[in-house]
């Protein structure tokens, strides 16, 4: 059992990190203080109490439920994994350092219950969305800070991070209106960082095919009670077909303060890239160009005393310019797109325990804002874009007040949690929004455990959805937004030799918004009167390794099936119809020699829906995706402090669509090393 000591009060406080699969390592706790990091992307999903008439810290239900369980950090109110009555995924350090990807985006890829739309290579630009839902359906977070665009869903990814400075990701499937307000649809995705202690540093080097190059240096220190993390990196590549070039730098940096009173978080960050944006939005102009610029910082504050005060301040800046094209423009085309949000937030996040449970309240205010020469209203005098020869003509803004109140009980075996979240949005007509919910969950056995869940939910248009007006594309500014209902129930293992889950989910939307094809031929964004989602998830994770001997693999398996029927179908459908309904994901990790492993992913992916075909920049007519199945492997040996391997993505060399007539790239060939230094 592996403990980091801290001093408090003059009592030895001991915090899990690792379970030592042991006999005598529970006796390593005793007459001490235990805390346990718990799951930062649940927030206040389940918060569990061991009794109504006791009150017992989380250290307790681990050790009495599962003591080899992953560590997770803590957001709002604690909740111990395993108790958490929703599907959660979670892919650790180690998977993200044997996985075949060098990208967010391309890690996302081996969860089933994830859709990946990918435009450009590397995570240039993608669509996440979680469980059939859209790209603008799925809020993303930062360390858990929300750092979801309000312009497009498409630059919801715009990390200031990459892979090497990730400790883990967690993927909440299913509406969490009630914990984050608007935009948590149709789930949440949460990456957080690493915060090392003491002296390191991490440098690594990729190449490969298409002129690709990958480089990332990160270090950490300690100055007194303040622990820094420093991370630079870039990637490029030549492209794979003709317009596909990219380039992208990332900055991060981020500390965290541990007082008696509490702990005190830091972080700030910018990430600049440009990439040829080949068909990305019409391949009637395949010349496109797009570049954007995001920086983002946040203030957190978690409080240890008996009523937990957490205040959050945040602010996020996204700059983009989109060209039509890229040069030879046509005789017509006079300016390129040009747009600037800035997101402002604040949050007063507070919990406490007592003798009926436990309960959590708080509020948040956020406010929306952008200016373009393309997206919202008329200005009365323009402004400059910074850095560039143009001005922006148009802006618009909106706020939201945002309120929530949850309580939670664990009696014997069961785990209750229920809860609502309540705001108003400016420029709206819609009032007062309540999202309740409730999940609850029953233990049968050891390591099994029947749950069950219904949450609601809303989504706000886009800025895009609203405005944008182009050669292809009008928005519409009579957009109504998006509601939905959710109920799911399963069962969840976690066994020494199968840990998994069974679930079946159906969710209820109204006035999904979709961009569809009018009768000018253009696309424009509706209101569909109503689109359903029935569907069953189930993964299974056979850890032969860790029972029998490293001579054994690990092997996961997991499955998707969703099946979405709309009452209108007269239209051509640009997203919300064209959703994954069948996506098997195999993954297998073998040790062959002491220093030596294989990872090899397999993705079968089966979409709905059709797309308008081009070829020489002329449409020929609707065709159906076709389904595809992929494979990604890694081979990585490692010896003290030194890891080298080779990777080959798209190994068959399958030619296959993601999203309309943008191609994916063929098989793809990289090699690198990397290497970490760790001073006393």
């Amino acid at each position: 059992m592996k403990f980091l000591n801290l001093k408090q009060n003059a009592q030895t406080i001991l915090t899990f990190r690792k379970w030592g699969r042991k006999n005598y390592s529970s006796f390593l706790t005793l007459k001490k203080a235990v805390v346990i990091s718990v799951l930062s992307v649940v927030y206040l999903l389940s918060t569990p109490v061991i009794t109504l008439a006791t009150e017992q810290d989380t250290s307790e239900v681990k050790m009495q439920y599962d003591l080899d369980e992953i560590e997770v950090s803590a957001q709002r109110t604690p909740v111990v994994y395993s108790q958490v009555a929703r599907i959660i995924s979670v892919i650790e350090s180690k998977e993200i350092e044997a996985a075949p990807a060098q990208s967010v985006q391309d890690l996302l890829e081996y969860i089933a219950g994830v859709d990946v739309r990918q435009r450009g290579a590397e995570g240039v630009q993608a669509d996440v969305s979680v469980r059939g839902g859209t790209f603008d359906q799925t809020l993303i977070l930062l360390n858990g800070i929300n750092i979801t665009d309000p312009q497009t869903g498409h630059h919801n990814l715009n990390l200031p991070v990459s892979l090497a400075q990730i400790e883990r990701i967690e993927i909440l499937e299913g509406p969490a209106a009630r914990v984050y307000g608007p935009n948590a649809f149709s789930g949440a995705i949460n990456i957080v960082t690493k915060q090392n202690t003491g002296k390191s540093i991490q440098t690594s080097v990729s190449g490969g095919s298409f002129g690709y190059f990958d480089g990332n240096l990160s270090g950490s220190f300690q100055t007194g009670k303040l622990s820094h993390m420093v991370a630079v990196s870039g990637k490029r590549s030549d492209g794979y077909i003709e317009n596909t070039d990219f380039k992208e730098v990332n900055g991060f940096y981020s500390n965290q303060l541990i007082a008696k009173k509490g702990t005190l978080k830091f972080q700030l960050g910018l990430t600049e890239k440009g990439f040829g944006a080949n068909s990305f939005y019409t391949p009637k102009y395949p010349n496109q160009y797009e570049a954007t610029k995001t920086l983002f910082t946040s203030v957190k504050w978690e409080g240890n005393c008996p009523l937990h005060f957490s205040p959050t301040v945040y602010y996020r800046r996204n700059q983009d310019r989109f060209e039509l094209f890229r040069d030879n423009p046509a005789s017509w085309y006079t300016n390129h797109n040009y747009h600037l949000t800035d997101v402002y937030g604040a949050n007063l996040n507070s919990w406490f325990k007592w003798k009926l449970g436990k309960t959590a309240f708080g509020v948040e205010y956020r406010s929306e804002q952008i200016l373009s020469n393309v997206l919202g209203n008329e200005m009365d005098e323009p402004k400059d874009v910074p850095g560039e020869d143009a001005q922006f003509t148009k802006s618009d803004e909106r706020n939201t007040v945002s309120g929530f109140l949850e309580h939670a009980v664990y009696i014997n075996k069961w785990t209750v949690t229920t809860g609502l979240m309540a705001n108003v949005i400016s420029g709206s007509n819609l009032g007062m929004n309540v999202f309740p919910g409730i999940d609850v969950s029953y233990s049968i056995g050891e390591g099994v455990k029947l749950y069950s869940s219904y949450n609601t939910s809303l989504r706000m248009p886009t800025f895009t959805d609203l405005y944008y007006k182009g050669p292809t594309n009008i928005g519409n500014p009579d957009l109504e937004p998006e509601k939905s209902a959710t109920i799911e129930g399963g069962l969840k293992l976690n066994k020494p030799l199968i840990k998994g889950h069974a679930v079946v989910f159906y969710r209820k939307g109204k006035n999904i918004i979709d961009w569809v094809l009018n009768d000018d031929e253009v696309w424009q964004p509706q209101n569909l009167t109503a689109v359903n989602n029935l569907g069953t998830e189930i993964q299974a994770s056979f850890l032969f390794r860790n029972q029998y001997g490293k001579q054994y693999p690990n092997v996961q398996l997991s499955y998707l099936y969703n099946n979405l029927q709309k009452q209108e179908a007269d239209f051509v459908s640009n997203y919300v119809l064209d959703n994954l309904k069948h996506k098997l994901v195999a993954s297998v990790n073998q040790q062959i020699l002491p220093n030596l492993s294989l990872d090899v992913k397999l993705v079968y992916q089966d979409r709905e829906g059709t797309f308008t075909r081009f070829e020489d920049k002329v449409a020929i007519g609707e065709v159906d995706y076709e389904p595809f199945l992929t494979c990604d492997t890694k081979l990585s040996y490692s010896q003290n402090n030194f890891t080298v391997f080779g990777s080959v993505n798209n190994l068959f060399d399958v030619s296959y669509n993601d999203i309309g007539n943008v191609l994916q790239p063929g098989r793809w060939l990289k090699a690198g090393v990397v290497y970490n230094f760790n001073f006393k």
